[in-house]
């Protein structure tokens, strides 16, 4: 099993792929223009990493955010130069981000329809390429699974794509984390529903950088060949795991897709495979000192760590996940 390690860019995280993207495209496109700010709805990671690009270019910029981002988040962007517009419910990002680019003349970036056509999936620098120019020195080079959490979608879009560019026998699964719709979305899309699209459920996302309310554009159900729900408890209890293996915080996120490994490494053994499977370290641990890393969170949100610790340790173990809900395109 194979960590990513996407804290190593300059701004942290694995949105400094996308940011460098989304601005490429816009420059392509002209969309940005001199003392105009760039504005984006973001939950901080996506937003620290184009308040860096738009630095670099001169340019002001608005981070988007709910009201209850990280204050290690918040400022990181203040210290790119960035500033923070915060808003209450997660649902009100975009239609907040659209009303500022009119009042202001600037230019809503708008990540979660532009991330998964952005990315250049053919070419070198995204992170499809990066990851098998990376195994490939490696005992089972072309791995069996390459595991994701979709925010935007873009992620699982580019993977997906490269894989089938590239003839890889190697298949993405999709973590999809509790207040998500995307898993519902996939499901309903790979049923032959025609207004996937339009799904939405209630409430934000506890893991920050993934899950949406509503499906977004740039989740392109046909990329991914598995998705998995994974409760908060088990995405937290496993973040914690690998923070302990690694010696090193890691995010929330980077725990949603642990599970999504350790259900990846079950279907494998369960078939007698063996193999490689790579997933993705988002970003570090030190963002959410005030939230995932402070037992008093836990208090507040009502989890049981230790339960969930147990069962992460079980699965560790080979004893097997819990009934985690799953959908995949061989199934259907």
């Amino acid at each position: 099993m194979y960590l990513k390690d996407e804290s190593s860019h300059p701004t942290g995280s694995l949105k400094h792929r996308l940011a460098r993207s989304l601005f490429l495209y816009a420059l392509a496109n002209g969309w940005l223009r001199e003392g105009r700010p760039v504005i984006e709805a973001s939950s901080g990671s996506t937003a620290v990493s184009e308040a860096y690009f738009a630095r670099l270019l001169g340019l002001p910029f608005i981070a988007v955010m709910p009201a209850t981002t990280s204050p290690e988040k918040i400022a990181a962007i203040e210290f790119h130069g960035g500033r923070c517009h915060l808003v209450e419910r997660a649902c009100d990002l975009n239609c907040d981000s659209e009303k500022l680019a009119r009042e202001t003349g600037g230019h809503f970036m708008d990540q979660f329809t532009y991330a998964e056509r952005a990315t250049d999936w053919r070419a070198n620098n995204n992170i499809a390429e990066s990851i098998f120019k990376q195994m490939a020195e490696e005992p089972s080079p072309i791995p069996d699974w390459i595991v994701c959490s979709p925010g935007t979608g873009g992620t699982a879009a580019t993977l997906g794509r490269y894989v089938s560019y590239r003839r890889h026998d190697t298949r993405i699964l999709c973590a999809d984390p509790e207040v998500s719709v995307f898993y519902d979305g996939y499901q309903a899309a790979l049923a032959g529903g025609n207004d996937w699209r339009g799904m939405t459920c209630n409430g934000g996302s506890r893991v920050e950088g993934i899950g949406r309310p509503r499906v977004e554009s740039s989740f392109i159900p046909t990329s991914v060949d598995a998705m998995v729900k994974v409760p908060d408890a088990l995405s937290l209890a496993a973040m914690r795991h690998v923070s302990r293996q690694l010696g090193r915080r890691v995010g929330g996120s980077t725990g949603t897709n642990f599970i999504g490994v350790l259900q990846a490494a079950q279907w494998m053994r369960e078939a007698g495979r063996q193999g490689s499977i790579v997933s993705i370290l988002c970003d570090s641990g030190d963002r959410y000192a005030h939230s995932y890393y402070d037992p008093a969170w836990y208090v507040r949100q009502g989890i049981d760590v230790d339960a969930a610790d147990a069962q992460v340790a079980a699965a560790v173990a080979g004893q097997g996940l819990p009934g985690l809900p799953w959908c995949s395109l061989e199934a259907l």
